[in-house]
């Protein structure tokens, strides 16, 4: 009895989704390929043959001119040696082929256009001139040169010594601390006291500008006598001239620096009553009355010479 024919196996389904499977190969791409690995094998054969001949290589070693070293077997020196290495490996630590020995990669490159005068200077060897000004060290003996300035600190002197002699200053100034002069017991009738509630404890700086002995508390208990005004507001409230404020034999006047710019002269600062005092005197104005006038006639005229300007 005849077999019948069986049904071929399923083909089997594809490793990628979406793909076709690889068709099978024919007997003419069988003998092509089986001829190729025989090429390469007779290939390796004739390496292996050649490496073994050399007199450098090492005995029993299997492969050594391949470049598959067998494992556990250590390459030989000539594969590693300066000789055999290709011309495609760059090292900056070797010379190029064709230059000099001490020549290295780096030397070939050149600035560009706009570095090309570019000077590098050695400060280590260049003198500070200072930019010709003359300095302290120039002239050791120029008073002008090594004077201080008031707020400078001197060389010999620390921080904290510096700090304490700021202090005394301040202090010398003021007429306060130990700087306060004595009151005495015995001559009571000397002592200077408040003009207005009769205190020995009196601001020694207002009188020895203003001649005026008065304490803290009264100056701000009775600011319309006591207080302070600029120069600017004496000329402009009661029409006093720069010649009278100049003088300190007239209106004494405290110095102060300029809170809106260090740079600006000192601020002159007159007591108000003595600027009253003499404001309203037979000296200048006579009284009140006849200062009010004589501003709002000032004020006339300015307004009178401002439409004559625009008419």
């Amino acid at each position: 009895m005849t077999e019948r024919p069986s049904t071929p196996p399923p083909a089997a389904a594809p490793s990628h989704p979406g793909t076709l499977p690889r068709s099978p190969l024919t007997p003419e791409q069988v003998k092509q390929i089986e001829i190729s690995r025989l090429k390469a094998k007779a290939l390796r054969s004739q390496r292996d043959a050649d490496a073994s001949k050399a007199p450098d290589a090492p005995p029993n070693l299997e492969r050594a001119g391949s470049s598959n070293i067998a494992a556990g077997q250590k390459r030989p020196y000539s594969a590693t040696s300066a000789s055999n290495v290709p011309a495609t490996l760059r090292d900056g630590r070797n010379a190029a082929p064709g230059k000099p020995a001490g020549f290295r990669p780096l030397d070939d490159i050149q600035p560009a256009r706009n570095f090309t005068k570019f000077v590098e200077y050695d400060f280590s060897k260049m003198t500070d001139t200072k930019g010709g000004f003359l300095t302290a060290e120039d002239d050791p003996h120029n008073r002008a040169l090594h004077a201080l300035k008031e707020d400078e600190k001197p060389a010999h002197m620390t921080m904290k010594e510096w700090e304490r002699h700021q202090l005394l200053r301040s202090l010398r100034d003021k007429k306060a601390g130990p700087f306060e002069p004595s009151l005495s017991v015995l001559k009571k009738e000397e002592n200077k006291v408040c003009r207005e509630c009769g205190s020995l404890e009196i601001d020694w700086k207002w009188e020895e500008i203003f001649g005026c002995a008065i304490c803290n508390a009264c100056k701000e208990k009775f600011p319309d006598k006591y207080s302070l005004l600029t120069k600017t507001e004496a000329k402009e409230d009661y029409l006093l001239t720069d010649p009278e404020l100049k003088d300190e034999e007239l209106l004494p006047h405290l110095e102060r620096p300029n809170p809106h710019k260090s740079t600006w002269n000192n601020m002159m600062l007159y007591l108000r009553y003595q600027v009253e005092d003499y404001a309203f005197s037979e000296k200048k104005w006579g009284s009140g009355k006849a200062l009010d006038e004589e501003f709002a006639k000032r004020e006339g005229e300015k307004k009178r010479r401002k439409e004559d300007k625009f008419r």
